[in-house]
């Protein structure tokens, strides 16, 4: 089935209405776009900030009737705030396999191999991961997370226990397992990210007491032996106190998601309980690690 996508041009502040009523008009989805090349670097806790000006793209399917949708808008009130629109007939395309295309078995450290799950490995003695993202954030690709699997690859041991704070897809959660980890905590505010996270878990064979997995609500903290966060400098910061209590002492905390320029913030923050250790980069990102320190009456 062919689909048609309408593309609208606006200011924010007619982004909420104008989604509304395109659902009600028959949409399947909306997605926005920059319409000026915007930078936003970075959301605060809970925000889904958008550009000065949007481009929103309704898809609908291709047996819409396109006439009878655009005269309704131009007769809403919304028309007047509308900069530009256009329809586009979208080819029927396997957009899935092109993805699959483009994703290719990658090495992290010396032992850690991540692997679609379509692939057979091609170092079969390695540490492999067999991934599949689906809808949530993390294959290895982006540079945060490759630096946290570099370091996990390096330092995690057999019989620790972790929280992953975050957890996407899984990955980093599935690959400290895979190195040996004993048992892993991952929490995720994103329902899809914590079916991924047990879709993959299932994929490499994890038994399912080694893992638990929570809403950020819905959790204890636990005491473990090291804690690994790979989310963004502002909730890094704004958790860094809730962060530290869940690390032992002589414990560590991996934390990627960061800006370079961030890096030195958010290592002063954490000094307070960490023996912090000078930031690893890559590319524009960073990841901050340190031990935890022992305080009066820790053991």
């Amino acid at each position: 089935m062919n689909w048609i996508q309408l593309r609208l041009t606006v200011d924010q502040d007619s982004v909420t209405e104008l989604e509304e009523w395109l659902f009600a008009n028959d949409s399947s989805s909306v997605t926005f776009q920059d319409a000026e090349d915007q930078p936003i670097l970075e959301p605060g806790v809970g925000e889904t900030p958008l550009w000065d000006k949007v481009i929103m793209v309704a898809l609908f399917e291709g047996t819409v009737d396109t006439k009878q949708i655009q005269t309704r808008l131009e007769q809403s009130n919304f028309w007047i705030q509308v900069h530009s629109s256009r329809w586009e007939v979208l080819e029927d395309k396997e957009w899935i396999r092109a993805w699959m295309d483009d994703y290719h078995p990658m090495q992290f450290g010396k032992r850690l191999w991540v692997c679609p799950s379509w692939e057979a490995a091609p170092h079969p003695e390695a540490v492999n991961i067999f991934l599949d993202p689906g809808l949530a954030f993390g294959t290895g690709t982006h540079p945060t997370t490759a630096l946290c699997l570099g370091w996990l690859d390096e330092q995690v041991d057999t019989g620790q226990q972790l929280v992953d704070y975050g957890c996407g897809s899984g990955i980093l959660a599935v690959a400290a397992l895979k190195l040996g980890v004993e048992k892993v905590t991952a929490i995720d505010h994103d329902p899809q990210a914590l079916q991924a996270t047990r879709d993959n878990a299932n994929r490499n064979s994890i038994a399912e007491q080694r893992l638990q997995i929570f809403l950020p609500g819905e959790y204890k903290p636990v005491v473990a032996d090291g804690l690994v966060a790979n989310i963004l400098a502002e909730p890094i910061r704004e958790l860094a106190e809730l962060f530290a209590i869940q690390v032992k002492a002589g414990g560590w905390v991996a934390l990627s998601g960061i800006l370079e320029y961030q890096a030195e913030s958010i290592v002063k923050l954490y000094s307070q309980w960490f023996y912090m250790n000078e930031p690893v980069i890559m590319g524009e990102w960073a990841l901050v690690s340190g031990v935890r320190k022992k305080f009066n009456g820790e053991h």
